[in-house]
């Protein structure tokens, strides 16, 4: 099972001086790097967001080449738009793009990583984790202001992940890992 995660905060040449140091053959590059994430910058409409680029093709089939090959790819969330530009990408979006990318060639399992044990029911309470989320259910908790801001994206990338072929979305934190019942599980509607 190939396992695409996000770890907001932490530095890439971070996390790929830890998996070299355990012995993994880890590769730290950018969405940019062997055209492997091509964007599109962000239209103008009603706010200039500059750089900021919507993903609009991962290759999947070179990802999947270096991850065969035993290497294990490290992407910072910089995309290029095929005109010689970088573009700054949420990093959530390039998590779920990939792991959407990865899943016709692997088994894959999409985790993001974050300060807290999953999606909550109220904000302020850590033990309100709720533990299984579908569409329909996002809607509900959308339309009610259970989940907004920051974790909308999230959701909508988690979901999104799931109707291309993700097999498994994870949301929770980092020290939560080797616990594959914790979190928020994003699942198909015929899941629940």
């Amino acid at each position: 099972k190939v396992v695409t995660m996000v770890y907001g905060g932490l530095v890439n040449k971070s996390v790929v001086a830890r998996l070299q140091s355990l012995g993994v053959d880890a590769l730290g590059m950018t969405g940019a790097d062997m055209n492997i994430i091509l964007s599109r910058k962000r239209p103008v409409k009603s706010v200039d967001y500059g750089w900021v680029g919507d993903v609009e093709r991962v290759n999947g089939e070179a990802l999947s080449a270096l991850i065969r090959s035993g290497v294990v790819p490290v992407i910072a969330p910089l995309t290029h738009d095929g005109e010689g530009h970088l573009l700054n990408t949420n990093a959530d979006t390039m998590a779920g793009s990939t792991a959407r990318g990865l899943a016709p060639y692997f088994d894959v399992r999409l985790v993001f990583c974050f300060e807290k044990p999953g999606v909550l029911r109220d904000e302020n309470d850590d033990d309100s984790v709720i533990a299984r989320i579908d569409r329909p259910a996002f809607e509900e908790l959308k339309s009610e202001g259970i989940v907004s801001g920051g974790m909308l994206p999230k959701l909508e990338n988690a979901l999104d992940a799931i109707d291309s072929g993700v097999s498994e979305v994870i949301i929770t934190k980092a020290s939560s890992l080797g616990d594959l019942d914790a979190g928020t599980h994003i699942v198909d509607n015929k899941m629940i």
